[in-house]
Formats: structure tokens, sequence, C-alpha cells
């Protein structure tokens, strides 16, 4: 718990880092059924009151605003005892951060409370099966009809918590022929008639995943989310306060990666003595340190930079650099990890061998290693311009 006595936090957030930490120690959910695990997730988060910290106070929250440092220490110390259970916290402020950033009063009333304590579960729509970051591809449409409601139609796709979400924060096109300037976004309940979430997407670390079919879907007037036409900027805004918490997701893997690295190097014997006693092996313990704190001090500014000055081009060339090193680094660290177990390390059902699986897509949702490369690379050359 060191790190979080570092300058980017305050009493406040250390103290909800030990009250985490000996929470996420004791609480167990049977994973078999990725499904039903992220609902009991989404369930006892809410009980023990950590979902309050994915919406402001007015509406049920923690905190009067959304603080991207709790955000950060939550997902880094839930993702060190469970990926799951820190993917069913992040789905809660993602799928409902759009709705607290530029939601009405009615829309925020009506959702962001049940967020809160976890009655319920939230979803973000964004992603089609030809329009993954090229956003402006987006090819569903809402069509707006005489009496003001909007019938969506289209194909959205690796949804998380799809098919088990109570509303999804819906993208589509409005005006489609002005590309990311004509797009609008709804909140689209599971219940209403036209969608279809039924056809679930298996991947190579189990997550509640489906792709969404609007078929003539009809949501009324009150649905639209913010303005219309304005739907990449918010769906930019709300990606952007929670990339510095992807990071912190695989910052809490690679330092669980580490702490297993540790333990199995002091007590596994060979040779006459242990693998700790191996030169190779204090190497590799050496960069995998090097590599979680470079990676933790990126995160740990990013979240400072947005709770103290706000969203910026700064912050989010920040945010761009923790999440691509923090998701690479991370991914190195369990893998020298798993090559330290040997055998042991591929064995289904191992911890090494689950965060080997769950760190990898980090390292493509919300922004892949590549765009974010874009993002820091096109700051570069305009402060150098």
């Amino acid at each position: 718990m060191n790190h979080y006595k570092l300058p980017f936090f305050d009493t406040a957030h250390t103290e909800l880092a030990q009250s985490l930490e000996q929470w996420a120690s004791q609480a167990q959910v049977d994973e078999s059924d990725d499904r039903h695990a992220c609902r009991e997730w989404v369930q006892k988060l809410g009980t023990a009151g950590w979902l309050r910290y994915c919406v402001p106070s007015a509406f049920g929250g923690a905190l009067p605003t959304l603080d991207s440092r709790a955000l950060v220490i939550l997902r880094e110390t839930l993702a060190s005892y469970s990926p799951l259970a820190d993917f069913a916290f992040a789905m809660q402020g993602l799928g409902s951060g759009a709705i607290t950033l530029d939601g009405s009063p009615e829309q925020q009333a009506m959702y962001l409370p049940a967020v809160a304590n976890g009655t319920k579960i939230a979803a973000f729509a964004l992603s089609e099966p030809d329009a993954g970051s090229d956003v402006a591809a987006m090819s569903s449409t809402a069509t707006v009809q005489a009496d003001g409601s909007y019938v969506l139609n289209g194909i959205k796709t690796w949804i998380s918590n799809g098919g088990m979400a109570d509303f999804y924060v819906v993208f589509a096109k409005t005006t489609p022929s002005a590309g990311t300037r004509g797009i609008s976004a709804f909140i689209v309940d599971a219940s209403t008639a036209g969608l279809d979430a039924s056809e679930h997407l298996q991947v190579m670390a189990p997550h509640p995943l489906a792709k969404l079919r609007f078929t003539n879907c009809r949501v009324p007037n009150t649905a639209l989310l913010g303005e219309a036409d304005m739907g990449f900027k918010l769906a930019m805004r709300t990606l952007d306060i929670f990339r510095a918490s992807v990071a912190g997701a695989a910052l809490g893997m690679g330092r669980r990666a580490m702490r297993e690295a540790l333990t199995h190097a002091k007590s596994r014997r060979m040779f006459g003595g242990v693998l700790a006693d191996m030169q190779l092996t204090q190497a590799k313990l050496g960069s995998m340190a090097a590599l979680i704190d470079s990676a933790a001090l990126l995160t740990y500014r990013a979240a400072w930079m947005r709770d103290s000055q706000g969203t910026s081009a700064a912050y989010s060339r920040a945010s761009a650099m923790a999440k691509m090193v923090a998701t690479e680094n991370a991914s190195k660290v369990i893998d020298m990890a798993l090559q330290m177990f040997g055998g042991r390390g591929v064995q289904v059902g191992q911890v090494i061998e689950h965060l080997y699986r769950d760190i990898r897509s980090l390292r493509i949702y919300e922004g892949a290693t590549e765009v974010q490369q874009l993002i820091i690379g096109k700051s570069v050359l305009k402060e150098e311009a």
C-alpha cells in the first residue's frame, strides 16, 4: 500500500485503498459462469458501497464528482483479486458515465441512483462490426419521426454486459452524411421492442459480451442523451474519464503477478536452493518491478491531472501514455511471471494462467495501443510545431 503514499493522493484516497483492500481480499464469487458471476459482483459491490464511486453524490454517489484517483484505486485493487470484479465495477461507471456528463436531470435521477446501489446494470454501446477505432464508419442510424421519437436500426458488437444490462447508452447516426458530427447518444432500456441482445460472444478470458441488433427499435425523444449530433464528443469525453482507470486495472493485474512470482521464487526449491537465489530470477524480478513502477507513475499522474486540472489536451496525452504503458507493461510482467512458474503457469485454474488471458484485452478495448500511440504522437508534433 506504500504506493498510495505518493504525492498524487490525499488522505481520503489512502483510507479508501485500505478499506477496499480489506474488503476485496475477503470477497468471493464463484466465477465458473461469467454472467452469473458479474451479476453477483454488481450486487456485492453495490451493497458494499463501492459502486457509489461511479456516480456523483447528488445521485447517491460517494463523492461530489467522478474522481479519477478513486477510480484508479478501485480498479487497481479489484483487478488484483478478480479481473471479473473489476470488469463489473468498470462497466457500471462507463455505462452510466455519459448520463453523468450530459444527462437531463430526469435521466440522471432515473438511472444513476440504481447504478450506484447495483439494482441496474449499465452498458456502453459504441463499437460495430466495421467501426471500432474508426467511429466515423458507424452505420447504425437513429431516424427522427414526426412525433419526435427515434427509430434505431443497426448492429453493435463487443458490448460488455450485453444481454444482461438493464439499459444501454447507444450511439447512432442521426445525420449520416456528417461523419462523427452526425452521431447522437440514446438511453435504450433492455426491454425496448426491436432490441435483440441474445447473441453472446465468447472470448479467451470469459466476460459477458454480446452483439446487439436494433430493428426498427423505437425510443421516445426523452431517450436522447445530450444534444442531437453531439454524441461523438460525449463518447470521447466518457472514454477520456475512464482511460486512466483502464491503466489502473492493468496495474492491479501486474502487481498480482509480481506478488505471485515473488512467493513462488522464494519457495520453489531447485539445485540445492530456491529459485530466488538465481541471478537470472533476480534480474527478471528487477525488470518486473521497474515496469510496474513506471506504469504506476504514469497512471497516477494522469488521474491526478484530471482531478486537479480537469480535462485538457495535456490530460488526454497523459491518459493515453498511462493506458498504453500500463497495459503493455503489465502484459510483459505477467508473461515473465508465467515463465517463472514453468508448466504450472499454463495450468488452467492457476492465478497466473487467468491473468495471462485477462490482461490481453486491455491492450485493445477503450482505445488500442496503436490508437494511444497516435494520440501521443500527434500531441508531440503539435507541441514541437
